[in-house]
């Protein structure tokens, strides 16, 4: 074995030269034909299993239903009560998560690979026999209610349910936000309603990663493919967008309030448009990361603010573009003004080399990072699966990062960072 030169570092190979390649996964369907897509992978003796439903916000005819609906399947079935469901995952070191999203809900496990067969049926439990007790729904209310009250009183809370009711409505799933009266006429047979028609007899997709235990597919199999899924076909809501007429909106939540939370948004095509992957790229320029132009400029220059960002906020037919931040009350408008600036910069200057061959590091790195480990990997995959895209997306997005060039920045820039298409709101 040769004796290494301590004195000599060794090679160091810029992200952007990095070959990054996506792990595949393997499909198999259970018996009811319910689509189990797997990644073996990771050192640990660890497991993550996720059941997906086509039971989000977009299904729901009063929204704050399939969000307490999927918050309440842990807390009790005819067999077992809330604490009873807790103590028993606890016991073997589990975690159990939901959570609730515009179009899908999620109902996930963690646990050791040697502990799914104790686990798997619980959830199974949950997933079949779920009966949403009235006592657990009236702390659900209670919680909920002081929850929004405390949150009605912070500027960024505020700021953000109004800009996406703005974009699409206050009736459109991604414009909703919940209200005091949601809570009080929330009833029992709402959930149960809902549980029977997206979850008992819905659409499920089942991901799993990690160190897979030897008998995963029996397991999946015994517990769940003699159910009633994806053997119906569940109602297609359609929603009108109806935006806002005007663009600029002030609103004093606190006369004394000394901050104030600004948010500039505007609609953006899907990740299925041609414009999208070259878009991260100009995002990441504009406050897509730490070394960004708007946080260079109204963090460390200006002072106004800890931190500002622009991402997309994605949804499975389109996207919204967003700039948010939190600043000083009197310097709301200068921040404002000077976000526009950057926006015009863009379309004005073509970006220059050395900023974009950082950029391009940067996204690269991003991407390495969130490949880091089986759950990392399995998540982008379930994105492209529940937004009906595939491999290609990934290698494709790489091949923008790396050849985009400055005049098409540019113009993309000169596209859609025009003023007038944003929408604009600063909430004191």
């Amino acid at each position: 074995m040769p004796v290494l030169n301590r004195l000599e570092g060794p090679a160091i190979t810029d992200p952007v030269n990095f070959n990054l390649q996506l792990p595949p996964y393997q499909l198999f369907h259970l018996d009811n034909d319910v689509p189990v897509y797997s990644i073996q992978a990771g050192t640990q003796e660890v497991l993550q299993i996720e059941w997906v439903f086509d039971a989000g916000i977009w299904q729901a005819d009063h929204k704050i239903v399939a969000a307490a609906t999927n918050y309440m399947l842990k807390n009790g079935t005819t067999q077992k009560d809330a604490f009873s469901i807790n103590k028993q995952v606890e016991f073997f070191g589990a975690f159990l998560s939901v959570q609730c999203h515009v179009e899908f809900a999620s109902v996930t496990l963690f646990c050791l690979n040697k502990n799914a067969g104790d686990l798997i049926p619980i959830i199974a439990e949950l997933l079949t026999d779920s009966i949403f007790p009235e006592n657990e729904l009236a702390t659900f209310k209670q919680i909920q209610r002081q929850k929004l009250k405390v949150n009605l009183q912070k500027c960024d809370f505020v700021a953000n349910r109004l800009i996406d009711q703005y974009l699409y409505g206050a009736d459109h799933p991604y414009g909703a936000v919940t209200t005091f009266e949601d809570y009080e006429k929330l009833q029992r047979e709402e959930l149960q309603t809902f549980f029977k028609t997206y979850y008992l007899e819905g659409s499920c997709r089942i991901f799993v990663t990690g160190i897979l235990p030897s008998n995963l597919e029996t397991l999946l199999n015994k517990n769940f493919g003699g159910l009633s899924l994806n053997k119906k076909v569940l109602p297609q809501k359609l929603y009108q967008k109806s935006p806002d007429t005007s663009k600029k909106h002030h609103v004093l939540n606190d006369e004394n309030g000394v901050q104030a939370a600004i948010r500039l948004a505007r609609p953006f095509p899907g990740k299925h448009h041609p414009d999208y992957k070259k878009a991260m790229v100009l995002n990441n320029i504009l406050g897509g990361f730490f070394g960004s132009r708007l946080m260079s400029n109204i963090r460390e220059e200006k002072g106004y603010t800890y931190g500002i960002y622009s991402h997309f906020k994605n949804y499975r037919d389109e996207s919204e573009w967003l700039i948010a931040t939190e600043v000083g009350r009197t310097v709301s408008e200068a921040t404002i003004k000077e976000i526009y600036f950057e926006m015009e910069k863009l379309t004005r200057e073509p970006v220059p080399d050395d900023e974009l061959y950082l950029v391009r590091n940067q996204l690269m790195g991003g991407l390495l990072s969130r490949l880091d480990g089986p759950f990392e990997i399995m998540a982008r995959w379930k994105s492209y699966i529940l937004n009906n895209l595939d491999a290609q997306f990934f290698y494709d997005s790489i091949e923008t990062i790396k050849t985009i060039s400055a005049p098409e920045l540019q113009e993309l820039a000169r596209t859609y960072f025009k003023p007038d298409s944003f929408y604009e709101l600063t909430v004191i």
